[in-house]
């Protein structure tokens, strides 16, 4: 903004001294006023311009530092280029591409050349750009042109979108290989059944309708298993709010996912009444998907052991323990994934879908409680759920201690007790 117009007091005085020593050296009044007058004209109209103009209305622009300031803290990471040389980087950009990166030239802190050629432009633009930092990042870099010589770049992360992206793709493509397969089992059998009947005895007949038979159960029970899936996924964020009696609820499905020919190998253990907010129909599902695995994996002629207890932090502890031939470490982080299996052929023999662990997964996290898979190869595996208990305060820190100590068995089957975190 220019300044306003001053008044030159400073020339005013000296030429006011100057015209009195005139006086005193014998030079007539009027013309030593006539002098005065038009030194002081000469210093008024001799002022700059910009001292002269009027006042500019517009307000001041914005410093650099007052822009650093501005964005400093916002959530995308910005930067200002001028000339293709960063001058400004906020705090979520030096933390993406290293404090180094102010005063580097940008197509060097990029370097991916999509970004390159749309940095090198004179537009505004935008490109999507793989590998920016980690190898499967994805960011979308938009350039806004100021004027010729600066811009703004921001960068947003588009990898979650392209991770979920790649995970519905890897679901759909999943799917369609377990549906495809009993399909085609049961569109061979029936075309052969149907091709030259009379050429088939009644016993291959039959042997063909049960692996017919098999197999359509292994659709239905697929199905029912994605629609099952795709109910918990749709409500994970809805906490449920039905007081649900945990006792009653566990051994009723465990009998349910036991049924008839294995009841017999299933025993239940509880210490005392529990209580949860909960969906009745997804725990139960949680159980009955529990005890058919164990009774599935574990060794013919084992128990499976269901267990309701307390969890050193006072929340309700299930516990779904086999006797089978156990699961390698390797294998345990992955098997909440959608169709993941440890032994391929075993589960389709068995009749899983794959699907079991990853529902159980989506029940838990829907009611705010934790997942852990423990085992040992020979000795079998205990799959613990842990859920906040109805009406129970956590306990004070001393106590949470002092309970840990005191339930931490030697002799349990893992060799670690309950985690705290």
């Amino acid at each position: 903004m220019h300044k306003p117009l001053t008044f030159p007091w400073a020339g005013v005085i000296i030429a006011t001294c100057s015209v009195f020593l005139l006086m005193l050296a014998g030079i007539g009044v009027g013309y030593a006023l006539a002098v005065w007058l038009v030194w002081t004209l000469t210093l008024w109209i001799t002022q700059p311009d910009e001292q002269r103009a009027e006042p500019d209305p517009r307000p001041e622009g914005i410093s650099r530092a007052r822009l650093a300031e501005m964005i400093e803290n916002a959530y995308s990471p910005l930067l200002l280029v001028d000339r293709k040389r960063v001058v400004i980087a906020n705090g979520s950009a030096r933390k993406l591409l290293g404090h180094h990166v102010v005063g580097q030239d940008i197509r060097v802190a990029l370097r991916h050349p999509r970004a390159i050629a749309l940095l090198d432009s004179e537009d505004h633009g935008e490109a999507i750009v793989t590998g920016l930092v980690r190898r499967k990042d994805v960011w979308r870099v938009s350039r806004y042109a100021i004027d010729d010589r600066s811009s703004v770049v921001e960068l947003v992360s588009k990898t979650a979108e392209s991770d979920i992206s790649r995970a519905h793709t890897d679901f759909v493509a999943n799917a369609s290989h377990e549906l495809r397969t009993p399909l085609s089992s049961i569109i061979g059998y029936v075309e052969t059944l149907s091709e030259n009947p009379e050429d088939i005895d009644q016993a291959t007949a039959r042997k063909f309708l049960d692996t017919i038979h098999r197999e359509a159960q292994r659709l239905q029970n697929l199905v029912s298993d994605l629609m099952s899936l795709s109910r918990v996924e749709a409500e994970k964020h809805d906490r449920p709010e039905q007081p649900v009696p945990l006792n009653a609820l566990v051994e009723r499905a465990a009998r349910e996912g036991a049924g008839p020919n294995r009841i017999e190998r299933l025993a239940f253990e509880a210490s005392e009444e529990f209580e949860v907010l909960g969906d009745p129909q997804q725990l139960e599902q949680l159980v009955r998907n529990l005890v058919d695995n164990a009774l599935k994996y574990g060794r013919e002629g084992t128990p499976v052991t269901v267990r309701l207890s307390e969890s050193a932090l006072g929340e309700a502890k299930l516990e779904v323990e086999d006797r089978g031939d156990g699961i390698e470490a390797e294998h345990l982080p992955h098997l909440t994934r959608r169709f993941y299996r440890t032994d391929p052929g075993r589960s389709r023999q068995s009749g899983g879908t794959g699907l079991g662990l990853a529902i159980v997964k989506h029940i838990v996290e829907r009611h705010h409680g934790r997942l852990d898979i423990d085992s040992e190869v020979g000795r079998g595996t205990i799959v613990t759920v842990r859920l906040p208990r109805l009406g129970k305060s956590r306990p004070a820190p001393d106590a949470v201690l002092e309970r840990f100590a005191r339930t931490a068995q030697p002799d349990s089957i893992s060799d670690e007790p309950d985690r705290l975190s």
